[in-house]
């Protein structure tokens, strides 16, 4: 149990970080629930596919996931950047390809995670469960703590958010 916790927690860290940078658009808390939810499940499903498809998924598609991570974010990072030299008169919104896009790029170690998952737990669906709890509410907790920054500092903090994406997405490809 304190294993998978553990896990849980360590996978929700992407999320977390992701979304402090993220949540610096100033977005709505309907956005926020959404993106958070969306990451949650992601999170629950991510293991399961990857405990189905296991190496058997690596063998046919040759994909190095850290360039798939640097792509998505180094795209959600210069979108960020462009929003954040307009002028915001209401608050931004989140498209469902951004949502998408990031809950994708913090659940793509999940689904590394559930390769071994046979070898991690004996209950797959409780484990995939407490990663999608643990990642939806580090993800909410970080948006919120980003906004809070974005209302603090203004369009800086969109474009620091923005530069710390397009950092982490260098760092996946190094």
């Amino acid at each position: 149990m304190w294993k998978i916790i553990l896990i849980a927690i360590s996978l929700s860290m992407d999320a977390f970080s992701l979304a402090l940078s993220y949540g610096t658009n100033g977005l709505n808390k309907k956005d926020i629930q959404t993106l958070s939810t969306t990451v949650g499940i992601f999170h629950f499903f991510m293991p399961l596919i990857g405990m189905f498809l296991g190496n058997t998924l690596l063998f046919f598609i040759n994909i190095n996931t850290d360039v798939l991570v640097f792509v998505i974010l180094s795209f959600i990072g210069i979108e960020m950047l462009v929003e954040s030299f307009k002028k915001k008169e209401v608050f931004y919104l989140v498209t469902r390809l951004e949502v998408l896009l990031f809950a994708l790029a913090v659940s793509l170690d999940s689904l590394s995670i559930g390769i071994g998952f046979s070898l991690l737990t004996s209950s797959p669906i409780f484990s995939s469960l407490t990663f999608a709890l643990m990642s939806a509410f580090f993800t909410y907790v970080g948006l919120r703590i980003g906004d809070f920054a974005n209302k603090k500092l203004g369009s800086i903090a969109t474009i620091i958010g923005g530069l710390i994406l397009l950092f982490l997405g260098i760092l996946y490809i190094i």
